[in-house]
């Protein structure tokens, strides 16, 4: 289960309600510098611009790939940890606004995870410590340190006490 935390609104949908939770100003600003990484093809100046603009919380020798995307409006709830890779094109979401609530929840990648191509991290999940996630998935749950997953809906391809015998 995501843990994510529940906002109900009232009124047209809760995006329309979007700046009653955040700065049109913030977003902005989140926008351009997200853009500006995503083409960056330099990791120390985009790891520069995740931790000192957008507040994220990123390890040493992480690495995100180009076309990246990062939560546009509550980008300081994502933590990855050292030496993990962010694949071409993957979403990182801490927020969802439905019809009538809109939700938000922390993502933590932890450190040695490897992130396939094209994947979409919902929030509120926490990836584990060496996890690897095929191309093309959407994380909606946790996934336990050392695991193999892929897919969508997202299900284990190999568990971590296999991928440990084979190393």
């Amino acid at each position: 289960m995501r843990k994510v935390t529940r906002h109900p609104v009232e009124g047209p949908n809760a995006l329309w309600q979007i700046y009653r939770t955040v700065s049109p100003w913030k977003g902005i600003k989140n926008f351009v510098c997200i853009q500006i990484a995503r083409y960056c093809p330099i990791l120390q100046v985009k790891n520069w611009i995740y931790r000192h603009m957008l507040g994220m919380k990123v390890g040493t020798h992480t690495a995100f790939a180009l076309m990246v995307m990062v939560d546009v409006f509550f980008p300081e709830k994502i933590t990855v940890g050292d030496n993990s890779v962010i694949g071409y094109n993957t979403t990182i979401l801490t927020h969802e606004y439905l019809i009538d609530e809109y939700r938000l929840g922390e993502v933590v990648i932890g450190k040695n995870v490897m992130i396939g191509a094209n994947s979409t991290i919902l929030p509120g999940v926490l990836i584990g410590d060496g996890a690897i996630v095929a191309a093309g998935s959407v994380v909606h749950k946790d996934v336990a340190p050392g695991a193999f997953v892929g897919g969508n809906p997202l299900r284990e391809l190999r568990s971590a006490s296999s991928r440990s015998d084979l190393e």
